[in-house]
C-alpha cells in the first residue's frame, strides 16, 4: 500500500469517528463498559489461578512409616519413594520432630501432648511432595502400596474440592470473558453497519468510479480500530490505580497466608496490554464483520 493511500485511509477514518457523532460515543461506551468488566475478571480469574497454583504446590502426601520397621528399611523406603515417577521430593520427619510441631501448633493445648515425650506413640513419616499437584491422590496409591507404609494421608476430599473448583473458576472466567467480548464485537459491528448504511451513497458512487473493495473498506477497520483504542482508555487507567491501591494497601489487611495478590510489576503492566490489545481487536473485527457483509467482499 502506498504511503499516500496510507495517509489518506488514516485520515478518513479519524474523520468518520467525529463524523458519527453519538454513534462513535456510544460505540466507544459499549468498548469502555465490556472492557472493563473484562479488566476486572480478568484480574480475578489470574489472581484466583495464582492463589490456587500456591495452594496446589504446597498439596503434600505425608506417609506413615510402620511403627515395626528398622532403620534400615526407613531408608529404603525414602529411596524408593524418590524414584517414582512424578515425585517431585521426599523429606524424612522423625516422630519426635512431629510431636514438637504438634505441641506448637496447638499453642497453649500443645502442653497436653507434652506427657508423650518419654513415651512417643507418633510414627516416623516421609513428607511426599508430586511434581505436578494434579498427579497426587495416583502418587499416594503407589506409596500406600509399599510395604512397611502403614498409612498415607494428603487431605484427599480437601485436595479433590480444590482441583475440581479451580477447574470450574477458570472455566467460568473463560467463558464470561469470551461473552463480554463478542457482545462489544456485535455493538461495534451494528454501530459500523449503520454508518455504512449512512455513507451508502458515497459507496456506490465510489464503486462506480473504479474504487475497490479494499479501498473503501479500510477507513472503516481504522475507525473500528480507533473505537477501540479510544474505549480501552478508561480501562485500562482505571485497572492501573486499582490494582496499585490493591497492591499497596489490601495486602496488608489480609491475615490469610493464602490469599496473595500477583505484583503490582509486571502484572498491572501485562494485563493493561491486554485490554488494550483485546479492544483493538474487538473494534477491527467488528469493522471486518459489518464491511464484509456490505461490501459482498
Amino acid at each position: 500500500m502506498k504511503l499516500r493511500t496510507t495517509k489518506r485511509h488514516l485520515r478518513e477514518g479519524i474523520k468518520n469517528i467525529f463524523r458519527n457523532g453519538w454513534m462513535t460515543v456510544a460505540s466507544v461506551g459499549a468498548v469502555t463498559t465490556t472492557l472493563l468488566l473484562v479488566g476486572a475478571f480478568l484480574a480475578l480469574m489470574l489472581n484466583l489461578n495464582y492463589m490456587a497454583n500456591g495452594l496446589e504446590e504446597d498439596v503434600e502426601i505425608k506417609a506413615l512409616i510402620d511403627l515395626t520397621a528398622e532403620e534400615e528399611q526407613i531408608q529404603e523406603l525414602g529411596t524408593t519413594i524418590k524414584q517414582i515417577e512424578g515425585t517431585k521430593s521426599v523429606e524424612f520427619t522423625s516422630k519426635d520432630e512431629q510431636l514438637e510441631h504438634l505441641i506448637d501448633d496447638m499453642g497453649k493445648e500443645g502442653s497436653t501432648w507434652q506427657m508423650f515425650e518419654q513415651d512417643n506413640p507418633l510414627s516416623h513419616a516421609y513428607i511426599v511432595k508430586a511434581a505436578e499437584p494434579s498427579e497426587t491422590q495416583a502418587l499416594a496409591n503407589q506409596i500406600s502400596q509399599l510395604d512397611g507404609i502403614q498409612e498415607v494421608n494428603y487431605g484427599q476430599d480437601v485436595i479433590r474440592r480444590l482441583f475440581q473448583f479451580n477447574d470450574y473458576a477458570r472455566n467460568i472466567g473463560l467463558v464470561l470473558i469470551a461473552a463480554l467480548v463478542f457482545t462489544a464485537i456485535f455493538l461495534i459491528s451494528n454501530t459500523i453497519k449503520l454508518t455504512i448504511m449512512a455513507r451508502s451513497r458515497e459507496i456506490g458512487i465510489m464503486k462506480l468510479v473504479g474504487a475497490t473493495n479494499g479501498f473503501i473498506r479500510w477507513p472503516f477497520f481504522i475507525e473500528g480500530m480507533l473505537h477501540g483504542i479510544l474505549g480501552a482508555i478508561v480501562p485500562i487507567t482505571a485497572v492501573l490505580t486499582g490494582y496499585y491501591y490493591l497492591d499497596n494497601n489490601l495486602k496488608d489487611q489480609i491475615s490469610y497466608a493464602f490469599v496473595k495478590l500477583l505484583p503490582f510489576n509486571p502484572f498491572a503492566w501485562q494485563l493493561a496490554l491486554v485490554i488494550l490489545v483485546i479492544g483493538t481487536f474487538i473494534g477491527i473485527w467488528g469493522s471486518v464483520m459489518s464491511v464484509r457483509k456490505f461490501l459482498k467482499v
